[in-house]
């Protein structure tokens, strides 16, 4: 099935830099980019820093852990470290994982965790690398490193011949609109013809194209009191409610939580 391109930005120009990772034009001066293989001291000190930035039921996937716990060291090389070079601290990480996609939409996977799985799973050598965080300490937001980390993203895959780039990509402001089904939501446009949500505008700008949506991407199941302490209201019976952060509903049923995240599959045709 030929994929369709419902977006495209331009991509940009790309340089090199000692470390032998491709630098976007326009990241800082300040900025410098190294993978997890070349700084494992700075990727083991640093876990911790980006907790936060994730509502805390996203930590509790019920599968999640299986794949991003096999980041590193096995994919060492494939994970981005972006440094404020000021102070030697990582400011922002992108993490990746390469699997086997034959290129159709009928092989895509049905979002993260059915891709994260596929990866650690598949015996075949991989073809394809998938984006799997894009993470920027918050006051280091709004100065383009969440762009800087695609286009790095973007280099590894070059760099060890898995192409294309693809990334289930967590919408930012779906959390305001969680009645809204994630295939509306994605086709919404401001006038400039750019999509309505700013992290998809960012892959658009960086040259990325919209493949589809996915309403069952991560699952969450967790009991009712697990849910209630990650997001700080009771759920007092049975029903779907919507929570803080949340990007859909939350089904309560028999003292069990349900929620799948959906997400929005982009491909960045390297």
């Amino acid at each position: 099935m030929r994929i369709p391109r419902l977006f495209l930005g331009k991509p940009p120009i790309v340089g090199t830099q000692s470390s032998g990772m491709e630098v976007l034009a326009g990241a800082p001066d300040w900025a410098k980019v190294f993978t997890a293989a070349e700084r494992p001291d700075l990727w083991s000190s640093s876990q911790g820093r980006f907790h936060h930035l994730w509502p805390e039921y996203n930590h509790h996937g019920n599968h999640s852990g299986r794949y991003f716990g096999a980041l590193f060291p096995k994919h060492a090389e494939r994970q981005i470290l972006i440094v404020d070079d000021r102070v030697d601290e990582v400011v922002a990480r992108g993490r990746t994982i390469p699997f086997r996609w034959e290129g159709s939409l009928e092989d895509l996977p049905r979002g993260i965790d059915a891709t994260g799985l596929r990866a650690v799973d598949e015996e075949a050598p991989p073809t394809a690398l998938s984006a799997l965080a894009a993470e920027v300490l918050t006051d280091y937001q709004g100065r383009g490193l969440s762009g800087v980390l695609i286009d790095a993203m973007a280099a590894v895959a070059r760099r060890s011949g898995l192409r294309p780039l693809v990334a289930p990509v967590r919408p930012s402001l779906k959390d305001r609109y969680p009645l809204i089904p994630i295939d509306r939501y994605v086709r919404w446009r401001r006038g400039d013809g750019l999509p309505f949500d700013p992290w998809l505008r960012v892959h658009a700008r960086r040259g990325g194209s919209i493949l589809r949506p996915e309403s069952e991407s991560m699952e969450i199941t967790r009991s009712i009191s697990d849910w209630e302490g990650w997001v700080g209201m009771p759920f007092p019976d049975d029903g779907d409610y919507v929570f803080p952060g949340g990007l859909a509903p939350l089904t309560a049923n028999e003292g069990v939580g349900h929620y799948w995240e959906p997400n929005v599959w982009v491909l960045h045709d390297l």
